[in-house]
């Protein structure tokens, strides 16, 4: 009996697929360490406050974005491998740093450098798609994808106990038990680092020389309309990071703002100089391009590359974002039910294992998105279906909880909308339900992207990448601003708003279904 093929590690590509699963699993084990245990950490530090907490989450998705594009040019330039490697080794200091921090601007700045092991996703897409054909890229894409992302409802399901019940009941480590916890992240994370250099290498043998290395500079474009394109959608790539400083800036710590007002200007600057440095590099380098003429066969569509920034930007931005609430989310909203002893039956351990039923569907709901854009000889309209379906999604969470009485603070609590262990139940069949569409679709949108432009993969995957936390900066910064059900109808509209662009923009690629890389 002929076993299946992402079992036969006698196949040198099956066992660079899966020790690249790995390392994104650990990337996400480790980026998603804090949203488990922030309960837990609100009550062993009497100076850290819940509105932190919600800054923190800001934080660990921000330097994602210029992380994403920087790291989508080096891997066309050095190859996946060096970069995933590295990244890993690095990312391991403020993982490490962030869990002995002993206050909130250690906190912060560990958070914001921690944030930057978010792009090795990106890498891992280009080391796959130069070991799989097109005709198979979409679950194989998917494979990895959807299993490298089950590192962040790993953390959900295991931090919680691995800091209570190992650190502290086991091991007596007291109060700082937590610490301990996710300083084991970054550990986790030199090692597999160091090894995964040893155990892949960036591409089969027989393709090395045809192989084109990219540069580490702006993408080139196709035409004049397309140039304008990438610099529109290039500014939300900076713009979120000013909108990030702007919502940190207005954090208050001991009376004070955690960036003063010269501050705030001061990093407006830079992103400005950043933006106009960007368009000046890019029109140096596509203008004389664009005045010689492409030749036909060299043309790409970049209102593909567009759509697919608006799928990341509304499927892995939001999930990012719910992510990084579900757990406190569950505990809060539920808190009032109670076992038959009288005793609250929502804990932070069981709210981790809840919330992590919308990252665990990853394992299947992701390489399904994947082997659904294989197989429905159309992949624009599967991208159209999961976009349909994440709108929806997110409207019905809306409906989990509802407001609830208004402190002496002016804090609103929440409550489930109905009573009963029934609606908890339900309340978890629509959270798994939602996220089958949401990471169905991110499995659907790297079914795509390789085959936009091969030589550029690296690039396109960073940008779309990164569009994934610009969302989720977005989303974050609206989830501090506004009560929770009305954050879920917000990512309900951004679903809705990709759907109609996708309708309009988005080409099925040519050649999407070929049996070969060529």
């Amino acid at each position: 009996m002929k076993k299946p093929e992402l079992l036969d590690f006698s196949q040198e590509r099956i066992r660079v697929l899966h020790y690249t699963w790995i390392a994104f699993f650990v990337t996400f084990y480790v980026w998603f360490n804090m949203a488990p245990l922030a309960t837990t950490m609100l009550d062993a530090l009497d100076w850290l406050k819940p509105e932190h907490i919600k800054v923190l989450a800001i934080c660990n998705v921000a330097l994602t974005i210029p992380a994403r594009i920087i790291v989508g040019a080096l891997i066309d330039k050095y190859g996946p491998r060096v970069v995933f490697s590295g990244l890993m080794v690095v990312m391991a200091i403020p993982a490490i740093f962030f869990a002995f921090g002993n206050s909130f601007i250690q906190l912060t700045v560990a958070r914001l450098f921690l944030g930057s092991i978010g792009a090795g996703f990106v890498i891992g897409i280009k080391m796959v798609a130069n070991w799989f054909p097109p005709k198979i890229i979409g679950r194989a894409e998917g494979f990895y994808a959807g299993w490298g992302n089950f590192g962040s409802a790993w953390a959900a399901m295991t931090l919680p106990w691995f800091a209570i019940t190992v650190c502290k009941d086991w091991f007596g480590l007291g109060e700082d038990a937590w610490r301990y916890a996710l300083a084991f992240n970054g550990l986790v994370s030199f090692v597999y680092g160091i090894m995964y250099y040893f155990l892949v290498k960036d591409m089969p043998d027989h393709a090395r020389a045809k192989a084109v290395k990219g540069k580490a500079e702006p993408m080139t474009v196709t035409s004049y309309g397309d140039l304008i394109q990438y610099l529109l959608w290039s500014f939300p790539l900076v713009g979120a990071m000013g909108a990030l400083a702007w919502r940190i800036g207005s954090i208050k710590v001991d009376g004070e703002a955690l960036i003063p007002q010269n501050g705030l200007y001061t990093i407006y600057a830079v992103l400005a100089f950043i933006y106009v440095a960007h368009v000046v590099k890019t029109l140096q380098i596509n203008l004389p391009i664009l005045k010689k003429g492409v030749p036909e066969n060299e043309k790409y569509s970049w209102g593909s590359v567009a759509a697919l920034n608006s799928t990341y930007f509304a499927n892995f931005g939001a999930e990012l974002a719910v992510v990084s609430m579900l757990p406190m989310f569950f505990e809060i909203t539920f808190s009032s039910l109670t076992n038959a002893e009288n005793q609250p039956l929502m804990t932070a351990t069981l709210a981790g294992l809840i919330a992590s039923s919308f990252a665990f569907v990853n394992l299947f709901a992701r390489p399904l998105g994947g082997y659904l854009s294989d197989t429905m000889k159309n992949r624009k309209r599967t991208m159209l279906i999961y976009m349909v379906g994440i709108a929806l999604g997110f409207l019905a969470m809306g409906f989990i909880g509802k407001q609830g009485h208004v402190d002496a603070n002016g804090l609103v609590s929440l409550v489930p909308t109905f009573n009963g262990v029934w609606w908890l139940v339900v309340a978890v069949v629509i959270t798994v339900a939602c996220s089958m569409f949401v990471q169905g679709a991110e499995g659907a949108t790297f079914a795509i992207i390789p085959m936009i432009n091969k030589k550029m993969t690296g690039q396109i995957a960073g940008m779309a990448g990164a569009y994934g936390n610009v969302g989720a900066v977005v989303y974050l910064i609206l989830y501090s601003l506004v009560e929770t059900n009305t954050f879920f109808y917000i990512c309900s509209a951004g679903a809705t708003f990709s759907f109609l662009y996708c309708l309009f923009f988005l080409k099925e690629p040519e050649g999407s279904f070929a049996e070969s890389h060529d």
